[in-house]
C-alpha cells in the first residue's frame, strides 16, 4: 500500500466517523434554518402556502408589539450578559487561589440553581412575587410596608425578569471561570508576586486577559441562552403587563401556535437568527484574532 492509498484510508475511517454526527447536524440544525427561511417568504394557511416575497416582515416592523418584543430583548441580552459577566468575574477571581473545599462550596452554591428546571424556578418565583399571597408580600404587610406588584408594574418587570434570569444562570459561568482561573500557570503569579502587583492588579493584568477565551464563550452562549428566554415569561406574565415583557421568543411562539401565522412566525425567526450572528460574529472574531 502506497503514501497516498494509506493517506485516502485513513480520511475515509475519519469521515466515517464524524458522518453519523454530520447528518445529525444537517437533519436538525441546517435544515430547519433553510426551511424557516423559505416559511418566512410564505402566507400559510393551514395546508396552503402563498409566496408573498417579503410582505412577512414588512408587516413585522409595522407591527408595534414585534417592535416591543425586540427592544426588551435586546435590553435582556445586554443587561443579563453584563450582569453574569461580571459577577461571575467577581466571585471567580475572589475565591480561585482559596481553600480547595471552601471554593468548591461556593461553586456548588451558585450551581444549584442552574441544575433546578426552569419551570420549578420560575413557579418558586411567582409564589415569592404574587401580590396576593407570595411571601414578599406577606412578609411586608407585616412590616406594614406597602406592598409592590412587581410583575404587574410595566416599569419593574423588565429589571425582576432579567434578575430572575441572571440569577438562575449564573452558576454555569462562575463554574467555567473557576476552572479557568485554576488552570493558570502558578509561575506567573510568583513572578507577579515578585514584581510587586497587587491583587487587583494581578486580576486585571493577567487573570482577566487570560481567561478571555472564556469570557467570549459565555458571552456567546448566554446571548444565545438569552434570545430564547420563554419559560419565565410564559409563567411569570405572560408577556404582560401591556407587553412591557414580551420577547421575541414569545412573540414568535403566540404567532405559531396561538394565532396560527406560521410564516410570520418564521419571519421572526430568521430575525432572531440574524440578530444571533450579529451579536456573536464579533466575540468569535475576537477569540480567533491573533494578538
Amino acid at each position: 500500500m502506497n503514501i497516498n492509498q494509506k493517506s485516502l484510508k485513513e480520511n475515509l475511517t475519519g469521515y466515517l466517523f464524524i458522518a453519523p454526527q454530520l447528518l445529525l447536524f444537517l437533519v436538525f440544525i441546517v435544515y430547519p434554518i433553510i426551511e424557516g427561511i423559505r416559511l418566512s417568504l410564505y402566507r400559510i394557511n393551514y395546508q396552503q402556502e402563498t409566496f408573498v416575497g417579503f410582505e412577512n416582515y414588512s408587516r413585522l416592523f409595522a407591527n408595534p408589539v414585534f417592535m416591543k418584543s425586540t427592544i426588551n430583548t435586546v435590553m435582556f441580552v445586554v443587561f443579563i450578559v453584563a450582569l453574569t459577566v461580571i459577577f461571575a468575574l467577581f466571585v471567580s477571581a475572589s475565591i480561585f487561589d482559596k481553600n480547595a473545599k471552601y471554593v468548591s462550596f461556593i461553586r456548588g452554591s451558585y450551581y444549584i440553581p442552574v441544575m433546578v428546571s426552569m419551570v420549578v424556578m420560575s413557579m418558586v418565583w411567582s409564589f415569592l412575587l404574587n401580590p396576593a399571597n407570595g411571601l414578599i408580600s406577606y412578609a411586608a404587610r407585616q412590616l406594614e410596608i406597602a406592598s409592590v406588584n412587581f410583575l404587574g408594574d410595566k416599569d419593574l418587570v423588565l429589571p425582576v425578569i432579567i434578575f430572575i434570569t441572571f440569577a438562575t444562570n449564573v452558576g454555569s459561568a462562575i463554574i467555567l471561570y473557576v476552572a479557568s482561573m485554576i488552570g493558570v500557570p502558578k509561575d506567573i503569579f510568583e513572578a507577579a508576586e515578585v514584581d510587586g502587583a497587587n491583587r487587583l492588579q494581578v486580576i486585571f493584568k493577567i487573570l482577566i486577559p487570560l481567561v478571555k477565551p472564556t469570557t467570549i464563550y459565555i458571552i456567546i452562549m448566554n446571548i444565545i441562552a438569552v434570545l430564547k428566554i420563554f419559560v419565565v415569561i410564559q409563567l411569570l406574565t405572560g408577556g404582560g403587563p401591556n407587553n412591557a415583557s414580551t420577547t421575541l421568543m414569545y412573540f414568535l411562539y403566540n404567532n405559531a401556535f396561538k394565532y396560527n401565522q406560521l410564516g410570520i412566525a418564521s419571519a421572526v425567526g430568521v430575525i432572531m437568527f440574524l440578530i444571533t450572528l450579529a451579536l456573536s460574529i464579533p466575540q468569535l472574531r475576537a477569540m480567533f484574532k491573533k494578538d
